[in-house]
């Protein structure tokens, strides 16, 4: 071992003897729970009941969770849909034996989505205020989560990074690898602590939030453009598209970006909200 490597090689998570907490759910669990704390501080600054905030929590964990899983199988293991269909929606494998896996396989890309379709529903259905109100708030414990989901990935080394061809890097024994990969799940996580503080700053010191649509793009401009440029130090997770110039996830990062620009330089509300 060189002395710049770092080898990883932690357990799955907490074994109970009859049940394991691994840590990758742990992190989404703590993602939720600061995420929330967060909205109930954004919510009482902005004179908005506790029952709706509830009501946010539960459309958030449904939507992301679902987007995030559907997003997986559809952009990265289509396979699923006719091999093991039910497993899809159970942290369960049945094929090609039946063993508890935890929800594994979450993409970003399908838990953005999830998360716009779900505040669409949320507004409609308790807050009847603006859909565009509540992303432009939401999207700063969303950005937080995002740490704690790639901290997540680098536990369980998974979404990992190319050789690093040098002495530095970290090694994934878990892998069965004795060479140096970029920590890819790392390098992403930093990013995304910068994202947060970033919208944080701007909603709470600065007028921008008044500014419809604002921080909803600024969110999507710099999350999507960090995946975009840190892809290129990750293993492609779609091995049918490997040889492609751009991988799937930079693919799918260019709409999102192309969206956030529009929100905010562009976008007009209809109706002023009182």
């Amino acid at each position: 071992m060189h002395a710049l490597e770092i080898v990883w090689n932690p357990s799955k998570g907490i074994d109970l003897g009859f049940f394991t907490i691994h840590y990758y759910s742990l992190m989404w669990i703590v993602a939720f729970l600061l995420g929330f704390q967060i909205m109930k501080r954004i919510y009482k600054n902005e004179n908005q009941t506790d029952e709706s905030l509830d009501s946010l929590f539960i459309y958030s964990v449904i939507g992301i969770m679902l987007g995030a899983r559907l997003g997986h199988v559809i952009f990265y293991q289509s396979e699923l849909i006719t091999q093991d269909f039910f497993s899809i929606f159970l942290p369960f494998r049945f094929n090609p034996e039946f063993e508890f896996t935890g929800f594994q396989g979450l993409a970003s890309h399908g838990a953005a989505i999830g998360m716009i379709l779900s505040m669409y529903l949320y507004n409609k259905k308790v807050l009847k205020k603006s859909v565009i109100w509540i992303l432009d708030r939401v999207v700063i414990p969303v950005a937080l989560g995002a740490i704690f989901v790639r901290i997540g990935n680098f536990i369980n080394s998974e979404i990992i990074g190319k050789p690093t061809g040098s002495d530095f890097g970290v090694v994934f024994s878990k892998l069965g690898e004795d060479f140096a990969r970029h920590p890819a799940q790392l390098y992403e996580a930093t990013c995304y602590v910068f994202v947060f503080l970033i919208l944080f700053f701007i909603y709470w010191k600065t007028k921008k939030r008044e500014q419809q649509g604002f921080l909803f793009g600024l969110f999507l401009v710099l999350l999507w453009t960090v995946r975009f440029f840190v892809e290129f130090v990750k293993e492609a997770q779609n091995i049918e598209r490997a040889e492609w110039s751009l991988n799937t996830g930079q693919l799918l990062s260019i709409p999102f970006i192309l969206i956030g620009l529009y929100f905010m330089f562009v976008y007009k509300p209809k109706h002023k909200l009182s």
